[in-house]
């Protein structure tokens, strides 16, 4: 009788942790924070007026360091993020793809275009919620309150209605305009002003109290937008990063007022970190002078080989990729350069792209030496004067690596890791919310979890 007993104990409690066939989770919600540009200065140093990520940061887990994506740029980063899979995987290799017949402007925004599973698909498939803020390649994705990152080409159309036009459901935008954020417009909701940052807090801490998703992915971009202008120390970087703070708090304080805290996780992330720069590459000019384009306004030409660039890198495309006499010579061309121009970047061959997931498209690549940018010019000279800051080197150093904090529901106390990768994110949310979903690339640290999960 005492056997039987304890089995029905058993069955009672193993059917208490099943919910729809489902383990029970360690948290019941994941909000996950990608910082555009983030680095791990921002909670590591105490310049930075950062309150809520260094509290976070101090007693949960962190990492020194967090290897991205080539090129790290936000795009594929932030596809890598949400799959647990590199580009070449995911196939979101650039922020705009490569257009054989000339560059439209484009961006890759429809998910899609995303080649492999996402966590929104596993969130649905498990019977959970999920919501998006801003997040790229997302428009069409199946999330439950999706306000997509999106434009169009026509600049006379505004920034404001391509997201109403995409967005999940209809009048989300609307409902959250008379809610708690007044009119959106091209002054309330503008990159190169922080009210953004505010708006988009607003946001998620609105979703996160009325409709309780499983899963928000939330997008902040002030402090790209600023690096980009000041480089890493302007002042505007600095005031971004306490825009970005005070974002995270509003969700914090909205998990508290509607009493979800207690079971809430937050992961805060970013695509890449920031390098100063000084001057840029155009390699491009070095294919003209060997007649493998044509500088025309409409595209190359009649082309065989193009340099696609993607921040401080540049991918080379043929327009015959079996075309290994033209591969040759681009080669030999970069080889032969004078030293003062050699010693300005690396070649990364087929073999090096494809450890570390790159388009397997491209021919080969060329990151330059931190301080030297790429651009995609055709005239003028090769190397041009360029200020600010960039990214999208080979992630091999220090500058451009991003950073991670875990705080909340299910992670572990006061702990703190040398270097993860961005594919490492997945699998951590996927253990959080007990989903079944299986990355191609990530890895589970069970270390960051509280102890005994």
């Amino acid at each position: 009788m005492k056997n039987i007993i304890i089995l029905v104990l058993i069955a009672t409690l193993a059917l208490a942790q099943t919910i729809n066939g489902q383990k029970k989770s360690l948290s019941e919600h994941v909000v996950l924070i990608s910082i555009d540009g983030f680095r791990p200065n921002f909670y590591l140093e105490d310049q930075w007026p950062a309150p809520h990520l260094k509290t976070m940061a101090k007693e949960g887990v962190h990492a020194k360091g967090v290897r991205g994506v080539f090129p790290s740029v936000t795009y594929p980063s932030h596809t890598t993020i949400i799959t647990g899979a590199y580009p070449d995987k995911h196939g979101i290799f650039y922020n705009s793809p490569f257009e054989p017949e000339g560059r439209t402007g484009r961006w890759y925004w429809e998910s899609k275009l995303i080649q492999t599973a996402t966590l929104w698909d596993a969130v649905r498939a498990s019977g959970k919620k999920s919501a998006s803020l801003i997040w790229p390649v997302s428009v069409g994705a199946p999330i439950d309150y999706n306000i997509p990152e999106v434009w169009t080409l026509d600049r006379e159309y505004g920034r404001i209605q391509p997201m109403r036009d995409n967005e999940n459901p209809k009048g989300l935008l609307r409902e959250m305009e008379i809610a708690v954020l007044g009119q959106m417009n091209e002054g309330t909701f503008n990159g190169d002003y922080l009210n953004r940052e505010d708006r988009t807090g607003e946001m998620a801490a609105y979703i996160l109290e009325k409709y309780r998703p499983n899963l928000i992915s939330v997008h902040l971009i002030a402090t790209d937008h600023f690096q980009h202008e000041q480089g890493r120390n302007g002042q505007k970087v600095f005031t971004s990063i306490a825009a970005i703070d005070r974002a995270i708090g509003k969700i914090v304080e909205a998990a508290e007022r509607s009493q979800l805290l207690e079971n809430t996780t937050f992961i805060i992330t970013g695509d890449h970190g920031f390098v100063d720069i000084h001057s840029a590459l155009s390699p491009n000019i070095w294919l003209l002078e060997e007649g493998l384009l044509e500088d025309r306004e409409s595209g190359w030409g009649n082309w065989k080989a193009v340099f696609h660039t993607s921040g401080a890198a540049a991918f080379l495309h043929l327009r015959d990729v079996n075309d290994k006499k033209t591969a040759e010579k681009v080669r030999a061309k970069l080889q032969n350069l004078p030293d003062a121009y050699k010693k300005l970047f690396r070649i990364v061959e087929r073999d090096e792209l494809y450890q570390i997931g790159a388009d397997p498209n491209a021919a080969l690549a060329i990151t330059p030496v931190p301080g030297v940018a790429m651009s995609a010019s055709l005239d003028g000279d090769v190397l041009k004067p360029r200020r600010g800051g960039t990214h999208g080197y080979y992630p091999d150093f220090q500058q451009i690596q991003t950073g991670f904090v875990a705080w909340g529901s299910g992670i572990a106390k006061a702990k703190n890791l040398e270097i993860m990768g961005l594919e490492d994110i997945a699998p951590l949310i996927s253990k959080l919310l007990a989903l079944d979903f299986k990355t191609k690339d990530g890895v589970l640290y069970p270390g960051i979890l509280a102890a005994g999960e």
